[in-house]
């Protein structure tokens, strides 16, 4: 992995040891693995970050239909903003949420900060 300024290594989600030392990310596996974190922890699950987390596993439950969508999407950008500070800009955090059956598809595109570079990522929670 080629070490820069705009692209330092991360410590790669979820942590592993591998022979030579701990695997590494790039920013952009390094803000992969924290919109992750902040998908799949429920709120209260950190002791000592009690607001950290959407926990969507527990939106399986719901009616999978456009009002759990807009709750979801607002739930996301809130938490994400939070989590992502510093790295993202926040004003350019879009989330969009749809379902189908027992589904939930998660797109979360952002800008980050440093280089201005455009990402976006898609998370699917339940049966495929």
């Amino acid at each position: 992995m080629e070490r820069r300024l705009s692209n330092p290594p991360y410590l790669a989600f979820p942590l592993r040891i591998e022979a030579d030392g701990p695997r590494l990310a790039d920013r952009a596996g390094h803000i992969r693995g924290q919109i992750e974190q902040v998908l799949f922890t429920l709120a209260g699950e950190r002791v000592f970050r009690p607001d950290f987390g959407a926990g969507v596993k527990a939106l399986l439950f719901e009616p999978n239909d456009s009002p759990l969508w807009a709750l979801t999407r607002r739930r996301l950008i809130a938490s994400l903003a939070d989590a992502l500070a510093g790295e993202v800009d926040p004003k350019t955090i879009e989330v969009h949420v749809t379902g189908e059956e027992a589904r939930l598809l998660i797109t979360v595109s952002y800008t980050l900060a440093a280089v201005g570079h455009r990402e976006r990522h898609q998370f699917a929670v339940g049966e495929p």
